[in-house]
């Protein structure tokens, strides 16, 4: 059972919306890994546009010479810190900057950017950072056992706000508008305590999880599931040996040989082709992890020429799946015209107002 929040989390959707309410202040979003905060640079480059330089910092994996190095001013017989190009400081115009991993960082590295979390005058350097820039940090929790660690001079300085590994249902709403393989969709549907954090209560034995107390050399998150899905959807051009394997170091054992089954029921239903030009007649799936796999292929693949016989298949199917499809196209910012223009979705939402 999953701890109730009081307040104690933020969505990253809700912490992206706290760093552009606050820009002022210098947030440091905590969570464990592979939850997705490393993306939040997209959100803004898509919220602000041409507004801001972008500047993605991976703290991990840098030395003092990717920060600043010190440079000699000939006429001042005096050195100057002359800020890597990465960071764009010479263009004048203001900047959205991730400190990625922060807490990772050497100590060096971070003192060195110590000095942009100053109100006053935040700078890199030597060199002011432009009027109305944003800087904001991530880093996994103490718990996880991954090595952070911040100074008590920084966080008197920032703003720490957990990040919440993403429910499920959340990842799913997020999976059907960024071309996740159905077959990864269905599965997490089904075993929805893929998506459970190891801070929640009975989570011990869940064995898809990261946990930092056990060896693991790979695990199932919203991170790596993407990177499963991606070796899912070429998986014709391998075996199912190399497929088991190549999934296994990306998503945990566990979660890979599960997850075949799910593979075994798609080769085994009917194509796109065939429910729309047979709606009444193609075959049918015959157990509920089938069932899944069908209704998130249809989702994936449903556009304006295929949705009525679509309509039409799914009422041969089971309740649930049926409103497994009808509310997640509605919701889809991608497909929710194409759901709301459909009279036949409309027909089966007046029926079936019960099940929503």
């Amino acid at each position: 059972m999953t701890t109730v929040n009081f307040g104690n989390t933020v969505t990253l959707k809700q912490a992206a919306q706290l760093i552009s309410a606050v820009p002022d202040n210098i947030f440091l979003l905590e969570g464990e890994p592979g939850i997705g905060k490393s993306s939040l640079m997209g959100v803004f480059e898509q919220e602000y546009g041409d507004a801001y330089n972008y500047v993605y910092f991976d703290c991990a994996n840098k030395d003092l010479g990717d920060v600043t190095m010190p440079m000699p001013n000939r006429d001042t017989r005096e050195t100057e810190y002359y800020p890597n190009a990465v960071f764009k400081m010479r263009s004048g115009k203001p900047m959205v900057i991730m400190l990625d991993e922060y807490t990772k960082a050497p100590q060096p590295v971070q003192n060195m950017l110590h000095p942009l979390f100053e109100v006053r005058n935040p700078r890199l350097g030597d060199m002011p950072l432009p009027k109305g820039s944003i800087v904001f940090l991530t880093g996994n929790l103490s718990g996880d056992g991954v090595g952070d660690n911040i100074k008590g001079h920084s966080l008197g300085r920032i703003t720490r706000v957990r990040v919440a590994k993403p429910t499920a249902e959340e990842w799913l709403m997020w999976a059907a508008e960024n071309g996740i393989d159905p077959v990864m969709m269905a599965w997490v549907s089904q075993y929805p305590h893929c998506m459970e954090s190891y801070t929640s209560t009975g989570q011990d034995t869940n064995p898809y999880i990261y946990h930092p107390k056990r060896m693991q050399k790979s695990y199932f998150s919203p991170r790596s599931a993407e990177r499963g899905s991606n070796i899912i959807k070429v998986r014709h051009m391998f075996n199912s040996d190399a497929l088991i394997c190549a999934l296994a170091g990306t998503i945990g054992e566990s979660a890979a040989r599960d997850i075949q089954a799910f593979i075994e029921y798609q080769d085994q239903l009917p194509s796109k082709a065939d429910i729309v030009n047979n709606p009444t007649t193609a075959r049918l799936p015959t157990t509920s992890g089938a069932a899944a796999v069908m209704t998130y292929t249809m989702i994936t693949l449903v556009d304006k020429d295929s949705i009525n016989p679509f309509m039409d298949y799914l009422e041969r199917l089971a309740p649930e799946w049926q409103a497994t499809f009808c509310i997640s196209i509605a919701k889809d910012t991608k497909k929710q015209g194409l759901a709301f223009k459909c009279q036949k979705l409309s027909n089966w939402v007046a029926r079936n107002e019960d099940l929503l």
